[in-house]
């Protein structure tokens, strides 16, 4: 069975495109290589370069390589951005996905995992996010992920599309050496960068109401990610039925302060890091509950902290 992975010469993308390969599902990758490179597609995984956009494009994709399902991970994906780029956020995550969806309508592919995310919550003021927890996003793109659930959950009930969308918060490591994180706004490589380039790791806040007094996230490996999306696709190429949406969370969250402290420790660069005033909006502790993940899709968080550091930091070391 072939699945499109869309946004599948990105990070995460990446990741999922070679773990359905492992798992025997052929992938095809599209991708516009906006933020994507066209060295993390794995030899022998056909490539289409475009966009989500061109529905012209999509209808060929779908038809030539006979896809029987997709994996939707293509976006734009930084929030802070969103809330200075809207209208951008919108037509990429918004139009992107309903052109998609049109185009899967039109060539009779009836089943898609959504790589969604956990900024649909937005700053959650409960201990631990279920499925169930109010949405409130603050940001563009948060707004956009939340939408594009509701667009696939209402074409189920207009064509009886199979789906089910995948929230997450942080995701880090590597599960390839020639695969990692290239973001400018994601706490590990701006960490990795600070200390290949001689300077100091810097810490937003101190104060906050936290065992150490930094922020608590979910930190996930993009392997487990990965492994999450592709149980996903299997469960629907199955028949099996799936909720509308799964957490993929920690069930505890790890801190600011441990991230920097596993940074030093992995690495062997000794470094303490800069201490700065809180940035406006960030909420002490987001940390999301994994179960229903793990019932359903066999969610585990199968790499500790150390990990994800190491696997983080070596494909890093390789890239240069």
């Amino acid at each position: 069975m072939t699945w499109l992975v869309t946004g599948g010469a990105g990070y995460i993308g990446a990741h999922v495109a070679r773990a359905l390969r492992e798992a025997g599902l052929d992938p095809v990758v599209l991708d516009d290589l906006s933020s994507g490179h066209r060295a993390f597609v794995a030899p022998g995984t056909p490539f289409v370069e475009g966009s989500i956009l061109d529905g012209e494009l999509l209808l060929d994709t779908l038809s030539e390589h006979e896809v029987e399902g997709v994996i939707h991970v293509a976006g734009f994906k930084y929030a802070g951005v969103s809330v200075e780029r809207p209208l951008h956020t919108y037509r990429q995550n918004v139009e992107g996905t309903r052109v998609l969806l049109a185009a899967m309508a039109d060539r009779g592919v009836g089943r898609i995992v959504f790589s969604s995310s956990a900024a649909v919550y937005g700053n959650a003021d409960v201990d631990l996010v279920v499925e169930d927890t109010p949405k409130n996003p603050t940001s563009p793109y948060g707004e956009s992920k939340l939408i594009g659930e509701w667009l696939l959950r209402d074409q189920a009930v207009a064509t009886g599309l199979a789906h089910t969308s995948l929230r997450y918060f942080n995701v880090v490591g590597s599960g390839f050496p020639d695969v990692y994180d290239t973001s400018p706004h994601n706490l590990f490589p701006l960490v990795f960068d600070a200390l290949v380039a001689g300077r100091t790791p810097r810490i937003n806040g101190t104060d906050y109401p936290t065992p150490d007094g930094t922020n608590v996230r979910d930190y996930i490996h993009v392997a487990d990610l990965a492994r999450a999306h592709v149980a996903a696709a299997a469960a629907l190429a199955e028949g099996r039925a799936l909720e509308p949406a799964y957490n993929l969370g920690s069930g505890d969250g790890v801190s600011v302060r441990q991230i920097m402290d596993a940074v030093a420790r992995v690495t062997g660069i000794a470094f303490e890091p800069e201490l700065g005033p809180r940035r406006a909006g960030d909420p002490a502790r987001i940390v999301a509950s994994g179960d229903r993940a793990a019932r359903d899709l066999g969610w585990a968080m199968r790499h500790s902290l150390d990990d994800m550091v190491a696997s983080a930091w070596a494909a890093r070391v390789a890239a240069g």
